[in-house]
């Protein structure tokens, strides 16, 4: 069996150079005050609050819990993950019913999720929604 050739010097000092920079994408994508830039949508279930809270044709963003829910002008309710598609970043901003990432810019409508501004390509993950006893309900298995 033929004796494997070792790393040489160069292949070493390469790696080297590049593993510090490899952990700054995640830095970067992180948002401002996050120690983790992938920040969790509800696994099941949770109450959002009063359902007056989210007037017809607006959007509100539950940021505790990485949720917008938005009311279409005929009532029907909306919700999505605010994720980012990008980069993983929590969305921290709704103006109006655009959603505004801090790490890279990505906008989306809060209405339907789509994007309406790169770097993000792909729509927002929607998760059910429903009322009960007068309060919003969003998550796996609402």
């Amino acid at each position: 069996m033929p004796a494997r050739p070792s790393a040489s010097r160069r292949t070493v000092l390469r790696g080297a150079a590049v593993a510090p920079v490899a952990g700054l994408g995640l830095t970067a994508c992180s948002a401002p005050g996050q120690s983790n830039p992938v920040a969790a949508t509800p696994t099941a279930p949770v109450d959002l609050g009063a359902e007056s809270e989210v007037s017809k044709g607006g959007a509100k963003l539950y940021r505790d819990h990485n949720v917008v829910v938005s009311r279409e002008g005929n009532g029907t309710l909306k919700a999505y993950s605010t994720i980012c598609t990008h980069a993983g970043c929590p969305i921290n901003k709704l103006q109006g019913t655009t959603l505004i990432c801090p790490c890279h810019g990505s906008q989306f409508d809060a209405v339907t999720g789509k994007v309406v501004q790169s770097p993000a390509t792909e729509p927002l993950a929607e998760l059910p929604v429903k009322t009960k006893n007068g309060r919003i309900i969003a998550g796996p298995g609402a």
